[in-house]
């Protein structure tokens, strides 16, 4: 099979057998596929050789760039010894030194690391936790069973995380199978549902969150919440301030806090992790996406000493955590979090990101040129352009003309990956992303929403 021949095999093989995530299929097999083959850096190149830059960091994970050679040359060591050995009974060096730096660099308190595979099983192990130790935690059953999250809150996948998501796009067919959960306003300043106009509301979102959690506190077990920015909402970027406002309710009330921090974990906000902009300790974190750099899965979710020991006991009391899979901590993977955490320190990545974070935010600017940009959201190397066709009254365009898909198959054609939520174009590059690969990003991105929204 010639070459040209194995390409076009490729592409209809996709389409035959390959059922992609959070894409509809019926309009996917009438495009071309466009097929990755390799990467380095910042860019990726299909099968014909054509290059991209990635704007979205492979969704959200990629860190230091692709074919980085310090993890690459940590994985290939690691696989030389072992590639996999279960965490059930067993341990093994790279579990137990990524455990001891996650404890150190992690929000003060967080002591106890339970690895898992995603953020989806990151969540779902944090809500089994958070609902058992309340269980343990005295010797009659505890009424506190139910979860608070937030509208808008996306968790994963699974069905736990699905049950305190809000995204009825997402979650809605799936409700008959989910357990119920007590929801409080997003923080969403662009589309405020209590209708106030920040800061002159003083954070009233606050005081709705407030009420819900005083009424129903004796019967929830956790708050669930993703710290700073609500990823898959469209980067909603809370008010400074509802961070620690929420901390402090959970505190008051006694009500365990779990922060979800895996998509805006490990330097996508500017810090380390979003819970340190405001100085807020939970009870426990969930972390995945970046924690391996971008290279393999892994996730962790890391608990307070307090929750840990309430797991302890006598053999026959079965006060043992019955949760676990099978890569549980993989050496492999875990051996990249290490590389990763590595070079963080050694090329100063959080120090030298900080001029990258402002050019963007400048760059941005121009974008409010544009006639149909109707809100523009940031938090460090998290960003949101919110496209409507009005944007004195911010009413959206019509599904059916898939405004967001069109902004992003344009951008492809100019060689830039990015990918949208609904109208609202997300812009999320590798934090080792230079200042003109970053450009580029920022012109392809502007040149693309102004052809398509602005034909005539």
């Amino acid at each position: 099979m010639d070459i040209k021949m194995k390409e076009l095999q490729l592409e209809s093989d996709d389409k035959r057998y390959v059922w992609h995530p959070f894409t509809q299929m019926r309009h996917y097999i009438e495009e071309k596929p466009l097929i990755i083959e390799r990467g380095r850096g910042s860019f990726l190149w299909d099968i014909y050789g054509n290059r991209y830059l990635d704007g979205i960091s492979s969704l959200w994970v990629t860190v230091h760039g692709h074919c980085k050679e310090e993890i690459d040359r940590a994985m290939i060591e690691q696989i030389k010894r072992i590639s996999h050995s279960t965490l059930l009974g067993l341990t093994h060096p790279p579990a137990i030194e990524l455990a001891g730096r996650l404890v150190k660099i992690t929000p003060e308190g967080l002591n106890k690391v339970f690895y898992s595979d995603s953020g989806s099983t990151a969540v779902e192990v944090a809500l089994k936790i958070a609902y058992q130790y309340w269980q343990q935690k005295t010797k009659e059953p505890s009424l506190r069973r139910k979860f608070i999250s937030l509208k808008n809150a996306y968790h994963g996948d699974t069905i736990g995380a699905v049950s305190v998501g809000g995204i009825d796009l997402f979650h809605g067919a799936y409700q008959p199978l989910l357990f119920d959960s007590l929801k409080v306003e997003s923080p969403c300043c662009y589309r405020c549902n209590i209708e106030k106009t920040y800061p002159s509301c003083g954070i009233e979102c606050l005081l709705h969150a407030e009420a819900v959690i005083k009424k129903h506190h004796h019967e929830t077990a956790a708050l669930i919440i993703e710290p700073l920015v609500q990823g898959a909402a469209g980067i909603l970027v809370s008010p400074p301030g509802y961070l620690r406002g929420i901390r402090e309710l959970c505190t008051r009330y006694k009500i365990t806090m779990i922060a979800d921090e895996v998509a805006v974990g490990f330097g996508r906000t500017g810090r380390m992790f979003a819970c340190e902009h405001e100085d807020v300790a939970p009870d426990i974190i969930a972390l995945g996406k970046g924690i391996t750099g971008g290279y393999l899965p892994l996730a962790a979710t890391i608990t307070t000493d307090e929750i840990y020991n309430a797991f302890l006991g006598e053999y026959d009391e079965f006060k043992t955590f019955f949760h676990g899979h099978t890569y549980t901590g993989n050496p492999v993977a875990c051996a990249a979090a290490l590389a990763s955490l590595d070079i963080f320190d050694k090329e100063e990545t959080l120090l030298k990101l900080k001029e990258k974070i402002d050019f963007m935010q400048s760059g941005l600017k121009r974008f409010w040129e544009l006639e149909h940009v109707g809100d523009i959201r940031q938090k460090g190397f998290m960003v949101g352009i919110e496209l409507v066709s009005n944007r004195d009254t911010k009413e959206t365009f019509p599904s059916e003309k898939r405004t967001g898909m069109k902004v992003i198959m344009e951008a492809r054609k100019r060689g830039v990956i990015i990918r949208p939520l609904g109208d609202v174009i997300i812009l999320m590059p590798p934090l080792s992303i230079n200042q003109k690969e970053l450009e580029e990003l920022l012109c392809v991105t502007f040149d693309s929403i102004q052809c398509v929204t602005e034909k005539k």
